[in-house]
């Protein structure tokens, strides 16, 4: 049986007053995910175990049937497993975000969603201006880097920068034992940033520039049971972002590189499709994560926002589900988002979302069903990594 799991990031939201006091999950035109609902089963399920934080690291780990209170250590480690960086023992690595703070707010935490290339320069010049041995930068994607910091501060309390969009950063600037030396670091890239030939372009172009770093995710390497191991399920996950590529890794699983997959609204959302599809002609298990809506809650643009939910229902639900249809063979589906990114806060919540999971074929789709954070009254129904686990158990017993 082929089991795919189609999530879109941050999907889950507050009702928004623009939108007639809907959420825009309600108020997207998203067919074939209420479809699915009504073909399927429907549960309200929280996804990030009590005192951890509601991270796409911790949320993510969920729907992929991980218990997150037994193994986690921070998001930094995973995205290193993602990108190939080898940790030692007395290794911490550091998710290191390029934004822009001016007048003391937090104005993006993403510098303007400043491009790999121009971000590059930037962390290469970092590292050779605050870089030594047991101190090392590496680029990342787009805003996201790392920094892996031999007997680092891991027990220091840092805030991700996109929790406190539109916030002084002052009260959030890293605390407790070690961020002495975390708050230096950010300090000192300030003047750096400030004379590099790339911001100054940015600047002229009326961009944000990426005026410091802020550090934040930090943990020690991170080990997982493999999807074989557990399942002996083989398969892969599609997803513009490294975080979920170092799941991938952990688990196992193959994690293709997409052209044009951009974590944005304009996204490949026909070569993620079309790369899914691949892992499913040889393995029985994919997993297609779309970023778009989570990054659109961080925006606080409700608008933006049920544009890319209806962009993921049309690009991605959709094709998914015809081609799984159409192939005439057992599969399952489930659909869902990692947490709530409402437009309000600008950043993630721990409430409760909606869960879906269709097993097919089901041949005519000629009903709809609700899906949004009102299943159930709003109320959970249980952990979303339990089910998840029932979920894989029984397609690799099929």
């Amino acid at each position: 049986m082929k089991t795919v799991v189609l999530l879109g990031d941050g999907m889950g939201d507050f009702p928004v007053e623009k939108l007639g006091n809907r959420t825009p999950l309600q108020a997207a035109h998203a067919p074939t995910i209420r479809q699915i609902a009504a073909a399927g089963e429907v549960r309200m399920v929280s996804t990030v175990p009590d005192g951890l934080p509601p991270g796409s690291d911790v949320a993510n780990m969920a729907i992929l049937g991980y218990d997150a209170a037994l193994n986690y250590t921070g998001r930094a480690p995973i995205e290193a497993a993602g990108a190939d960086l080898p940790m030692a023992s007395d290794d911490v690595a550091f998710r290191c975000n390029l934004v822009t703070v001016q007048e003391g707010t937090m104005v993006d935490y993403s510098a303007g969603h400043i491009s790999t290339e121009e971000a590059a320069e930037l962390i290469h010049a970092l590292q050779n201006e605050l870089g030594a041995a047991g101190l090392d930068f590496h680029v990342g994607v787009q805003y996201r880097h790392l920094l892996i910091w031999k007997n680092g501060a891991a027990d220091a309390g840092c805030i991700p920068p996109h929790e406190i969009s539109d916030q002084a950063v002052e009260p959030h600037l890293p605390k407790g034992s070690g961020s002495e030396a975390i708050r230096l670091l950010m300090e000192r890239s300030k003047t750096i940033l400030a004379e590099h030939p790339v911001n100054q372009q940015r600047v002229a172009e009326g961009k944000a520039p990426a005026t410091q770093i802020w550090l934040w995710g930090q943990g020690r390497s991170m080990q997982l049971d493999s999807y074989q191991h557990l399942y002996g399920l083989g398969g892969g996950i599609v997803s513009a972002v490294d975080l979920l590529k170092g799941l991938a890794k952990l688990a196992g699983l193959k994690a293709p590189d997409v052209v044009g997959a951009t974590g944005l609204i304009d996204t490949n959302y026909a070569g993620k499709v079309a790369a899914a599809k691949e892992i499913l002609e040889r393995e029985d298990f994919a997993y297609v994560h779309i970023e778009a809506p989570d990054e659109c809650g961080h925006l606080g643009d409700a608008t933006l926002k049920t544009e890319a939910i209806e962009r993921f229902d049309a690009h991605v639900c959709a094709p998914m589900l015809e081609w799984l249809e159409a192939r005439g063979e057992p599969y399952q589906i489930v659909l869902t988002m990692d947490h709530r990114t409402p437009v309000a806060l600008k950043g993630h919540c721990s409430d409760p979302v909606p869960m879906a999971h269709l097993r097919g074929p089901v041949g005519a789709f000629d009903a709809e069903a609700s899906f949004d954070e009102e299943v159930n009254n709003g109320v959970s129904q249980g952990m979303a990594c339990a089910w998840m686990q029932e979920i894989l158990n029984s397609a690799a017993a099929t």
